[in-house]
């Protein structure tokens, strides 16, 4: 049997550590959401395969999700035997990932039916976009190059993983649903907020393996703009979740990450491209998300908008 936190800890240091604050049946469904998701950068990101290869591999996931329900486990092992044979990735966290994956498509199918269609409803626009995406490259490197392009890659591996949460949320947790349309309204800047945070930050290492997010013509400055915007989204969707009195669990999964990546985007204004918060920053955003469950300090404190 797949250890599938392990699984987490070893694809993902950032979701192994908020993934578990998060309460059941919440935490276990948002788990297999991930690893899922990671799938799909593995065969997106393959350095084994070139990009029509990645294509295929992603086409071939496409249609294995969109059939799930019906396909049956013996279709769900044989695509899982396919990666093991030809294994996308030699990367250890991802090999065990693809390696697992029968069992993990396992774990999906013992959700409930609603959060199952959750799940698959929204990775398949990830996968399916992802796949469009290198079929439009061919074997060019990858490379974005419009405002266009680079907006619609953040929604494809983010801001869909932000819409999706939001309905595993309100699932959970009816209470929520006065919150609905909120939490939906900035759903999609919590996830790119995240994610373009990290495309600043990791430039020049994306570059080196010839990856570019940012597209040439794009000055930076614009962009800094606007991942704080994001944010600041990002920062009111967290504010629903309180006010809507949200399970501590979630409160502290999504304050998180956003109070990480304002720290981020400040450390790479600031020093560039590679930049990174040290140890203590980390400790010092998870020891106020905990004073802010606790009532010992607001959000506008702790996720520096006041």
């Amino acid at each position: 049997m797949a250890d599938l936190e392990q699984l987490l800890a070893d694809s993902s240091r950032t979701f192994a550590l908020t993934i578990p604050l998060l309460p059941e049946p919440i935490r276990r469904e948002v788990m297999v959401a991930y690893l899922l998701f990671r799938v799909a950068d593995t065969l997106e990101d393959s350095e084994r395969w070139p990009p029509a290869r990645r294509a295929t591999g992603l086409r071939s996931f496409e249609t294995l999700l969109a059939s799930f329900r019906s396909a049956g486990p013996q279709v769900r092992e044989a695509f899982a035997r396919a990666l093991r044979e030809d294994p996308p990735s030699h990367v250890p966290g991802y090999r065990a990932l693809t390696d697992e994956l029968a069992e993990v498509f396992d774990a999906l199918s013992s959700l409930s039916p609603r959060a199952q269609e959750v799940i698959v409803q929204h990775l398949l626009v990830t996968a399916r976009g992802m796949a469009e995406g290198l079929e439009a490259t061919a074997d060019a490197p990858f490379r974005l190059r419009s405002l266009a392009q680079l907006e619609r890659y953040c929604y494809l591996v983010a801001g869909v993983v932000g819409e999706m949460l939001t309905e595993l949320f309100l699932l959970a947790s009816p209470r929520l649903s006065t919150a609905g349309s909120t939490l939906r309204q900035y759903a999609r800047s919590f996830g790119e907020g995240l994610q373009l945070t990290n495309i600043l930050k990791d430039a020049s290492e994306d570059a080196l393996e010839e990856r570019h997010f940012i597209p040439d013509q794009l000055s930076l400055p614009p962009l800094f703009i606007r991942a704080r915007q994001d944010l600041a989204d990002a920062a009111r969707y967290v504010g629903a979740l309180v006010k809507a009195r949200a399970p501590q669990g979630v409160v502290a999964y999504t304050a998180l990450p956003v109070r990480l990546a304002l720290d981020t985007l400040a450390a790479v204004e600031r020093r560039g491209a590679g930049a990174k918060i040290s140890h203590e920053q980390v400790a010092e955003a998870m020891a106020e998300v905990q004073a802010l469950l606790r009532g010992e300090r607001n959000l506008e404190a702790v996720l520096r908008t006041g």
